[in-house]
């Protein structure tokens, strides 16, 4: 057998803001993958390509990536590519001396223009989404390997003091039918407290985000893309992070069904999915008068999440099938 090589160093390539802007806050990625690495790897040094190629430009942020890997010698290049930014011919480079990864975020959607033409430049890549496997086979790359998104498990917790302030909230924004839906379910008298950009509340903070999902009894995820009112159907959405961050936080997750998301979680005694707004008015209406049930459900949703379904245990994973040992 062969044996692991020890994982001491990682150059993690990523944009540390939102799309690239400081006043958005930090990004998804900086919050949950590199907050999770500083964790789990001796040395993690950050390239927030984003912010350096805004001020050098992108042919001196892809000649200073370089640099930067001779100087830090990592035993892994830990990416995260948004577009183009990172050439293909740096990522070539960086490959001939050292081990090289991508995690790519939406291969549900971008694998044809994206993905297919970064990924045979990497040692390592990975997707979130199963039927892209079989396409990396079909161009030839087989080095792939299909995991999930997961709860960062040291930012997102449950709050033992948490006080129940409001019955039922969403986090997110106002995309396809998400208004529509709020306000039918507010003419059956079921007010939804609505969080983030495009909703009255505003944009939040990850820490606003966690508090809100600690204080509601109901935390709901709804499908972002339109969708008939009265019948969802059932693979028109991919598994998100939201789906591990709410039972991390120990609440209650109310969902809309997406495949494959059995996989994860028993969808009777972790989680509860709705399959149609009728149904959905019948579940919170059911969940908050039936207090020890729903708190039963986050109890194991939460003791789930915990031993499944953390960024550390998946990287803990995506590093031995690479080869490597923490």
């Amino acid at each position: 057998m062969q044996s692991k090589k020890p994982l001491r160093k990682i150059l993690y390539v990523g944009m540390r803001y939102d799309y690239g802007r400081p006043e958005q806050g930090t990004s998804f990625e900086y919050n949950n993958f590199y907050r999770t690495l500083i964790r789990m790897v001796t040395s993690v040094v950050e390239f927030d390509f984003m912010t350096i190629m805004q001020r050098e430009g992108k042919e001196r942020m892809n000649a200073l990536l370089v640099e930067k890997a001779v100087r830090e010698n990592p035993d892994l290049i830990f990416c995260v590519l948004f577009t183009d930014e990172i050439e293909r011919k740096t990522i070539d480079r960086l490959s001939t001396q050292w081990t090289t990864f991508n995690w790519f975020c939406d291969d549900h959607w971008r694998f044809d223009t994206f993905s297919k033409y970064f990924a045979p430049h990497f040692h390592f890549v990975s997707t979130t989404d199963h039927g892209a496997l079989e396409k990396y086979h079909a161009i030839g790359y087989s080095t792939v390997f299909l995991t999930q998104w997961a709860c960062n498990h040291f930012e997102y917790t449950k709050y033992d003091d948490a006080v129940k302030t409001f019955d039922v909230s969403f986090v997110g924004q106002p995309h396809g039918t998400r208004k529509r839906t709020v306000s039918s379910l507010a003419k059956h008298g079921i007010m939804i407290e609505t969080f983030g950009k495009g909703w009255r509340n505003g944009r939040i903070t990850q820490a606003q985000m966690i508090r809100i999902f600690n204080a509601t009894k109901i935390n709901l995820n709804l499908a972002n893309s339109s969708w008939n009112l009265h019948t969802i159907f059932r693979n028109q959405q991919q598994i998100k992070g939201r789906n591990f961050e709410v039972p991390g936080c120990g609440s209650f997750l109310l969902t809309n069904y997406v495949e494959g998301l059995e996989q994860y979680y028993d969808l009777e005694n972790e989680i509860r999915c709705f399959s149609s707004l009728h149904n959905l008015r019948e579940l919170i209406l059911y969940y908050l008068r039936h207090e020890d049930e729903r708190e039963r459900i986050a109890r194991n949703g939460y003791q789930r999440t915990l031993r499944d379904h953390t960024y550390e245990r998946r990287f803990m994973d995506l590093f031995y099938n690479m080869g490597f040992q923490l």
